[in-house]
């Protein structure tokens, strides 16, 4: 990764007080979930989409709609269902008998930030529709290529996957997204002050945007100058390589899970007022980086025991 230069110092004072502005705002609406939406934005700064896992009713869709409005960005949401077809996605090309060719009109994920809603409600070939679009910010209809808008974002969303008409992602569509997260249920103060407080859509339509699209562009920009020495990346190389030897693991962490890793952390930093990577920030991304990466080789251990195992087993430098 590249070191800065006293000549380009980023002005991380100014960085962390526009997310400080955001996170501020959405705390207003999402009770006690600061936490969560401080990844939610990490991912956002990296270049990455994040995946929100959870029962209905904990605020997911409305996290998404409050981050969308805070931002300023153009949204649009798919409520995904089980005959919901790839063409409902990324759009379709209709024949137009005026000018005898076929006009290409446009799906709702050319936006620049979309709600996937219960993305695991659709079929795994609708589904893959999103793979070319959140890889390559791109989709191609009939040999023909069409780029997204910048900057372009994908929240989605699924339910557990015991519940009753869900479809598994596939692991190639699961790595897609930077990071998967729960919300989980508010803690007592949050949830009275949620069900004695305003109707939070409501709230939401009364919000202001707290950055506006250069902003975001700049904090992308940013995110790969801030400095991560030499025995950082030894360190997130010994994560990759434990979770490769150990049992514990059925399958290790892949190169790609390391990059998501340094950018997630370097995200992290920068938000916290930081132009270099703290073994702390490699740690607070690391679960929502792996979560849905690592492959368990025991069904008797929890996701969490194993990410806990793991900072646990590998030595900080």
């Amino acid at each position: 990764m590249t070191s800065n230069s006293p000549k380009t110092a980023l002005p991380v004072a100014h960085y962390q007080s526009l997310l400080d502005k955001v996170i501020q705002q959405i705390n207003q609406i999402i009770l006690g979930k600061e936490q969560q939406i401080r990844l939610v934005l990490t991912c956002l700064m990296a270049k990455g989409h994040v995946l929100l896992e959870d029962v209905p009713g904990v605020g997911k869709t409305t996290l998404a709609h409050v981050l969308a409005k805070s931002l300023g960005l153009n949204f649009q949401r798919i409520q995904f269902t089980s005959d919901l077809l790839p063409a409902d996605i990324i759009g379709v090309s209709i024949y137009n008998k005026e000018s005898e060719q076929f006009q290409f009109h446009i799906g709702p994920v050319f936006t620049q930030m979309l709600l996937a809603d219960e993305v695991n409600r659709a079929t795994p070939k609708t589904q893959s529709a999103l793979l070319e679009a959140m890889e390559e910010q791109q989709v191609t209809v009939e040999g023909e290529t069409h780029p997204l808008p910048i900057p372009f974002f994908v929240l989605a969303t699924q339910n557990p996957l015991h519940q009753i008409g869900t479809f598994p992602l596939p692991e190639s569509q699961l790595d897609r997204f930077m990071m998967r997260l729960e919300l989980g249920y508010p803690d007592k103060e949050a949830e009275r002050a949620l069900l004695k407080g305003r109707d939070r859509r409501e709230m939401i339509d009364d919000l202001p945007a707290a950055l506006d699209i250069q902003d975001i562009l700049d904090l992308q920009k940013a995110v790969p100058q801030v400095h991560i020495s030499d025995a950082l990346i030894d360190y997130i190389q010994a994560i990759l390589e434990f979770t490769r030897q150990s049992a514990r693991y059925r399958l290790g962490l892949s190169p790609r899970a390391g990059l998501t890793l340094v950018h997630s952390a370097q995200a992290w930093a920068l938000m916290h007022g930081r132009d270099h990577v703290l073994p702390d920030d490699v740690q607070a991304v690391l679960g929502g980086v792996i979560g849905h990466r690592l492959m368990s080789g025991s069904e008797e251990q929890g996701m969490q025991g194993l990410i806990e195992h793991l900072i646990e087993s590998v030595p900080i430098p």
